[in-house]
Parts: C-alpha cells; structure tokens; sequence
C-alpha cells in the first residue's frame, strides 16, 4: 500500500536544480549583508566610540532595566485581564441567550476594530473629560491593552471551544450537564490545547504593543531608550540593543510554549494509553 505524500519525490534533476538554486539564493544573501556592512562601515557605524557607553556608563543600564520593567509590568496586567476578559466575551458569544450574545458580538467587533493607538489616546484623555478620572500612563495603557486584546483572546477562545468535536457537548448534555458548566468543565480545559499556540502569539503581539505607551508618556523600553539615544547619539547600536531584549523574551516565551504544548501532549497520550488497561483491570 502506497503511503500518501504532499508531493512527488524530487529526481536527480529536480535536486540539481534545488541545489543551485539555493546555492545562488545562499550566495545573493551573503552579497546583500556584505554591501550592508559595507554601508554602515562608510557611515562610520563601526566607530569605537559609538559603542563606549555600552561599556563605561553602568547608568545606560539601570535606565533600560527601568524602562524594561514597566513594559513587563504593563505587559503582565494586560495578559491577566485580557485573558479574563477574553474568556467572558466568548462565553457571551457562545451562549444561546440573545441578550448575552449580542452585547458579547457588539463589543468585540468594537475593540478588535479600532485601532490600539487611538484607543490608548482615547482612554488617556476622555476618562478625566467624561468621568473627572484621572488615569495614570500605565493604566491608561493596561486598560487599552486589556480591551483589545480582549477582543482578539475572546474569538481565539472561541474558535478553540468550536474545534471541540460535537460529541463531547452531546455527552455532557445527555449526562444532565447545563450550558455553563459545559463551556467550564468539559470544553475550555480541551480547548486550551489547541489555542495554545495562537494565545502565545497574541502574547507575543501584546508585549510588542506596550510600546505604543509613547503617545501617552509611558516610560517603557522603547521609549526610554530613544530618550538615551537624543543623549548618546548611537541609534542604529541602541536600537539593536533594545531589539535583542524584545527577541530575547519572545523567544523564551515561544520555547515556553512549545514545552508546556509538548507536556499536554505527552500527558493526553499517556491517558488515552493507560485507560483501555485500567478499565480491564476493573472488569
């Protein structure tokens, strides 16, 4: 029996021609970062003294350390209420009540719509216009972050509870399961697994929009370090800098994922292997 494959295994020509062609994408590749560092050589990028504050000045560090500590809290509060909120809207969405669903659609709709940097703005000022509440930068921001990324977490919940197969509802039904506890007890833990991987991207999206906080004043990562480039007069090495650190922790938290995804994995095989043997055990 043939075993199905996504395309035709490659022939000797058609992997001459793969070679070659990645031979000379390889080559192109290499002649673009050349002319690139040959570039910024010109422009005297490479100078020592661009990078002498990276060495000499421990104050470049602390004021970094600062602006990287308030993106993650703002980060952190963000990711606590918007997967509160997320998980709310789509139950909302999911009910069979019109009264629940429809405020449920409307809002999401709403914040997935407009635009983050409008809806930080607006929360910034409106609030102490319509409410005589003055809000801080970083709840301003928390608050704009929590409702649009809200919106976004709600449909990734959702479309994750939707990829249950329909047998497991019937089941829990036919046990005498209401609509609620259904969504809690029986979909939402499988569903979980599945969005997984979305719900770190979006983490990965939110911990990117802090710094958005600019257009309020938020001293977060990218800010203070622009506010030490007007000083240090080396942005392209600045920027690099800050880069690595936004890698860096969206690396990590991509490694997280995959490792608690791997453990969830390991441990619905390890169940669905152990229950045929447990249940004969009991017979």
């Amino acid at each position: 029996m043939s075993t199905p494959v996504l395309y035709d295994v490659q022939g000797p020509r058609a992997k001459r021609r793969v070679l070659v062609a990645s031979l000379v994408g390889l080559a192109a590749l290499v002649l673009l970062v050349l002319l690139a560092v040959q570039r910024l050589a010109d422009n005297g990028q490479f100078e020592s003294r661009l990078y002498e504050p990276f060495l000499d000045q421990p104050d470049l560090y602390d004021r970094l350390r600062a602006g990287l500590m308030n993106t993650l809290t703002a980060a952190a509060y963000a990711l606590v209420l918007a997967s509160l909120l997320g998980i709310v809207l789509a139950f909302g969405r999911l009910s069979s009540r019109w009264f629940l669903r429809l405020p449920a659609v409307a809002v999401v709709e709403f914040f997935r719509g407009v635009p983050l940097l409008l809806l930080i703005l607006g929360i910034f000022l409106s609030f102490p216009l319509a409410l005589s509440i003055d809000l801080s930068a970083l709840q301003a921001l928390v608050l704009g972050l929590t409702l649009y990324n809200g919106a976004v977490i709600a449909e990734i919940v959702r479309a994750g509870v939707l990829a249950i197969p329909k047998g497991q509802s019937e089941a829990a039904l036919a046990m005498g399961m209401s609509r609620g506890q259904l969504l809690r007890l029986v979909l939402l833990p499988q569903a979980v697994r599945i969005m997984l991987p979305s719900l770190i991207s979006q983490l990965v999206v939110l911990l990117k929009d802090t710094s958005l906080g600019f257009v309020i004043g938020f001293e977060e990562l990218l800010r203070t370090g622009g506010q030490v480039v007007q000083v240090l007069n080396n942005p392209l090495q600045m920027y690099v800098l800050i880069a690595l650190v936004y890698i860096s922790i969206n690396g990590t938290l991509s490694l997280l994922a995959t490792w608690v995804e791997g453990r969830q994995r390991r441990t619905v095989t390890t169940s669905a292997t152990l229950a045929p043997t447990e249940a004969g055990a009991v017979l």
